[in-house]
């Protein structure tokens, strides 16, 4: 690994992957981030400070190179309170806060995953073997913040995912932040932090599209996010997490995998899951919650790595 001063004042750092890798061809769902001609980008805000997070491989040297941009004034044009710009309020980015943006980037990018203890493990296993030889570079999508990764998972409780990424989308575009750095024709936006949801009514997230319940518990966890008294990138603090009503087991399964990285964490609730197993082990039902984690255990503590490679590979 080595660091680089990057472009337009920024810093950038090139990291070898120690497992084969391949960045992404698309951006997500949610369309905060983007792949255009090879190179990763989101807009993200590291303690009010706009940063642009810029990836790609580079195969001559067999590594990724990840740059944190400052976001000039002139280049913003919504704050995340929705306010329009051009902003003057936010500060410059700090060398400090660009460096807390790489790492959130190379966790998102899941660039230092190491996958040699799994595959020596199951190289020969029934299941994985298979799948892990034919997709050795398959990596899980990850949030930037684990924030992220849990409010996105409150919107893709009990619903189609195609439904979930439509009011994960409109949240995005009512309070979240945009710019438009001057070489890209489309402007990027960050999703809206803790604290913008926690200010505001349940009514206003119903008519994003969840539901009432589940805009009530978005709210509470996002009240006690922003006021601290939960952090959820500690594993920790999940028990209060769960202890918020409508907030169960899955998601924050969901939380552990997209926001944290934890190769062990399985949403064994899955309809993908409850579906795939009963085809892995000859059932002709659909497979219970407790089936699926039975299932997976085995492969602790890589469970949510064989939960992704079953998926793709069968």
């Amino acid at each position: 690994m080595s660091r680089s001063p990057g472009p337009q004042g920024g810093i950038a750092v090139d990291v070898k992957p120690p497992w084969p890798y391949r960045m992404a061809t698309r951006g997500g769902p949610d369309q905060v981030s983007r792949v255009r001609a090879g190179v990763y980008e989101r807009f993200l805000h590291v303690e009010r400070a706009p940063i642009l997070i810029r990836a790609w491989e580079r195969p001559a040297h067999g590594d990724v190179r990840i740059a944190a941009i400052p976001v000039e004034p002139e280049w913003l044009l919504e704050l995340p309170s929705g306010e329009r710009g051009p902003a003057q309020g936010p500060p410059r980015a700090s060398r400090g806060q660009l460096e807390t943006a790489l790492a959130r980037a190379r966790n998102a990018l899941a660039v230092d995953d190491d996958y040699t203890e799994f595959y020596a493990r199951f190289r020969s296993d029934p299941v994985l073997a298979r799948p892990i030889r034919e997709f050795p570079w398959l990596r899980a999508r990850r949030a930037i913040w684990p924030w992220e990764a849990f409010a996105w998972g409150v919107t893709e409780q009990l619903i189609e995912v195609e439904r979930a990424h439509a009011i994960q989308r409109r949240i995005i575009a009512r309070w979240g932040a945009a710019m438009q750095p001057p070489d890209r024709p489309r402007p990027l936006r960050d999703v809206p932090d803790a604290a913008t949801i926690a200010a505001r009514s349940p009514a206003e997230l119903v008519s994003c599209g969840l539901a009432p319940k589940r805009a009530l518990a978005l709210r509470k966890a996002a009240r006690e996010i922003a006021a601290r008294r939960i952090d959820p990138g500690n594993p920790g603090d999940d028990r209060r997490l769960l202890a918020i009503s409508e907030i169960g087991p899955w998601t924050v399964q969901v939380l552990g995998r997209s926001g944290r990285g934890e190769p062990d964490s399985l949403p064994a609730g899955d309809l993908a899951y409850l579906k795939l197993v009963p085809h892995l082990i000859g059932l002709e039902r659909r497979a219970t919650v407790a089936e699926v984690e039975d299932f997976y255990s085995r492969f602790a503590p890589w469970r949510g790595w064989a939960g992704l490679f079953t998926l793709v590979g069968y």
